[in-house]
C-alpha cells in the first residue's frame, strides 16, 4: 500500500504526463489533498472528457458526478466540476471549467450516458445550460418553479409559497408573505430563569 507522499508523487507525475500529451487543452493542473484537478477551457470540455475516457493510459470510464459552484462576483460565475474515476488505475480526477449565465456548455451524454441526470440537475439548480442535451428540463424542482435555488443571489425564502387549499382541493401557489404577527419571541434565556 502506498503512503501519502508516494500517492501525491504519482498524482503529480500523472498531471505532468497529461500536460505533455495534450498541452494546448489544459489551462492548469493543481494537486490538493490527494486530488488532481485540471482546469480546461469550456469549449474543449467534451474533447478532454472523451480523451480521458478512451486513452489507453487514462481509462476514466466512470463519471462520478457533475456539479457546479456559484461565484457571483466573477465574470464567469459558475465553476462546473466533472469528477471522474478510472477503475483500472484506481485513480480519481476533477476536471473543471468556468461559464456564465448565457454561454452554454456542450453536453457530454455521448461520452458518458450517466451525464444526462447530472446535467439536468445542474441546469435545474444553477441554470447552467448544456447545448445538445435532448431532455434538459426541471428534475428536482416543480415545472412552474422560477429561478435557480443554488445560486447565491436566490433569496433564502424563495419567491412563492405553496399550500394545499381544502376548498379548491388542489395545491395553490401564492406570493410569499412573511408576517411576524403570529410569532412569539421570548428573549429570556432559559439558563437565567430562577425556579
Amino acid at each position: 500500500m502506498k503512503n501519502r507522499k508516494e500517492t501525491n508523487l504519482s498524482y503529480f507525475k500523472f498531471g505532468i504526463y497529461l500536460i505533455e500529451i495534450i498541452p494546448k487543452f489544459i489551462k492548469s493542473v493543481t494537486l490538493e489533498k490527494n486530488e488532481l484537478s485540471l482546469e480546461v477551457d469550456s469549449k474543449n470540455i467534451k474533447f478532454i472528457l472523451n480523451f480521458l475516457k478512451n486513452h489507453l493510459n487514462t481509462k476514466f470510464n466512470c463519471l462520478i458526478t457533475i456539479t457546479a459552484i456559484d461565484y457571483p462576483e466573477k465574470e464567469k460565475r459558475f465553476e462546473v466540476n466533472y469528477l471522474l474515476l478510472s477503475l483500472d488505475l484506481n485513480f480519481r480526477i476533477r476536471i473543471y471549467t468556468y461559464t456564465d449565465e448565457i454561454t452554454p456548455l456542450e453536453s457530454i451524454i455521448s461520452v458518458y450516458k450517466s451525464a444526462s441526470w447530472y446535467e439536468r440537475e445542474v441546469w435545474d439548480m444553477f441554470g447552467v445550460f448544456f447545448s445538445g442535451h435532448s431532455d434538459l428540463r426541471r428534475i428536482l424542482t416543480d415545472y412552474g418553479f422560477e429561478g435557480f435555488p443554488l445560486r447565491k443571489d436566490f433569496p433564502q425564502t424563495g419567491y412563492v409559497e405553496v399550500r394545499y387549499d381544502d376548498e379548491k382541493k388542489y395545491v395553490v401557489y401564492e406570493p410569499l408573505e412573511v408576517a411576524q404577527e403570529y410569532r412569539a419571541f421570548d428573549f429570556n434565556s432559559s439558563w437565567l430563569q430562577v425556579k
